[in-house]
């Protein structure tokens, strides 16, 4: 009788249904004062500048780590959108350990209207272009290192006034027939024995 007790006891302790333990997101207390930088951001998509703020906090081990992020513009057709993304980017600063995710996931949204180039470079989006801020911040913080451009000699070619003009024509005839490559968003997209080949050593 007394075992099978115990074996009712142990029936009973396999099936007893345990909650699952809730794994809590990290979540830093906003500290009084914070440090922080603004970068101006000048866009096709809207006609106003648009500032960016974004604030840091420096843990024990001297390491910088994004805390907050607020967007504000004088064009108000797009508020309801910055309210979004300063609420959700400054929830990911503060739970995420490596946040760094997030420039990819902005970079990869594109606007049904279509991009434009900027500085050589073609912008898919607005938040394309949030994204590049975002980078250029954790550059500037220290979460993603600089990449060291060297610089080469400068060359100085003697060539004839008309030589030059000719150069200059068969050199923008050219890239006139280059197309947008969409893995290196560059104009370097060229039609060779009826495929699309990207020129762009990179």
């Amino acid at each position: 009788m007394i075992e099978l007790e115990e074996e009712k006891a142990k029936v009973q302790e396999l099936i007893e249904i345990k909650e699952p333990e809730v794994i809590k997101a990290r979540e830093e207390k906003r500290p009084e004062v914070l440090d922080a930088r603004i970068y101006k951001l000048k866009s096709a998509f809207v006609d106003s500048a648009i500032y960016v703020a974004l604030s840091y906090i420096e843990d024990e081990n001297g390491q910088k780590r994004p805390f907050e992020i607020f967007i504000n513009s004088k064009d108000l057709t797009k508020a309801a959108e910055y309210a979004v993304l300063t609420r959700l980017i400054s929830a990911i600063f503060r739970r995420s350990e490596d946040p760094i995710f997030i420039l990819e996931e902005l970079k990869s949204i594109y606007d049904p209207n279509g991009g434009y180039l900027k500085d050589g470079k073609y912008v898919p989006s607005l938040y394309a272009e949030i994204a590049e801020v975002l980078e250029m911040f954790f550059k500037d913080i220290g979460i993603i290192k600089k990449k060291e451009v060297k610089k080469l000699p400068s060359m100085t070619l003697n060539i004839p006034k008309e030589k030059k003009e000719e150069s200059s024509e068969s050199v923008s005839s050219a890239n006139s027939s280059l197309k947008i490559c969409p893995k290196c968003n560059t104009k370097s997209l060229k039609l060779e024995n009826g495929c699309n080949v990207c020129i762009n050593p990179e």
